[in-house]
């Protein structure tokens, strides 16, 4: 009956659930010129320096550039597994951007810039995550500021290790 159908409830459109997102910058100098300094943050840069780290490329062939594709397992931020996704890479002005996609929990965004000062690099970091869950939410929740200080105390600790080693693991 036509009248029964008009009475009807209609459903309405629920809006999509809106998780946080976290944003961190901070730079710090390294020594060594810019030239030396800015391959470190790669894929491969960061197996010198980085204990644990480890990459599987995902697309050949195997060389950075932008929409270059790898993935991480077991690493920084207690991600089981993070897709990364090369999103600008310019070895002329020192920048770097990654997406880090880590299914069903967050997305982030890395960047680094590095710019010459003398014999030295000063190196930009920026983290960005938004959450895609609950799990999500609760990671961006703890990824304070001072989480971000002491992650980066961590980088400029083993980077300057390494450069200290002369550039050796």
């Amino acid at each position: 009956n036509n009248r029964e159908a008009r009475e009807r409830p209609v459903p309405v459109a629920r809006a999509p659930t809106r998780f946080p997102a976290v944003s961190h910058e901070t730079e710090f100098e390294l020594p060594g010129p810019v030239e030396k300094i800015f391959p470190l943050f790669t894929p491969e840069g960061e197996t010198h320096w980085a204990p644990g780290w480890r990459y599987e490329p995902v697309t050949a062939p195997e060389e950075m550039k932008e929409d270059f594709v790898f993935v991480t397992r077991d690493h920084d931020h207690a991600a089981a597994q993070a897709i990364w996704i090369v999103k600008q890479y310019n070895p002329e002005t020192h920048r770097v951007q990654y997406y880090k996609i880590e299914p069903g929990e967050k997305i982030g965004l890395v960047t680094v810039q590095c710019t010459g000062r003398g014999d030295a690099s000063i190196v930009r970091v920026g983290y960005r995550y938004t959450a895609l869950s609950a799990q999500g939410a609760e990671f961006v929740h703890g990824f304070t500021a001072a989480a971000f200080e002491a992650f980066m105390a961590e980088w400029q600790r083993l980077l300057h290790t390494y450069l200290e080693r002369g550039g050796r693991a």
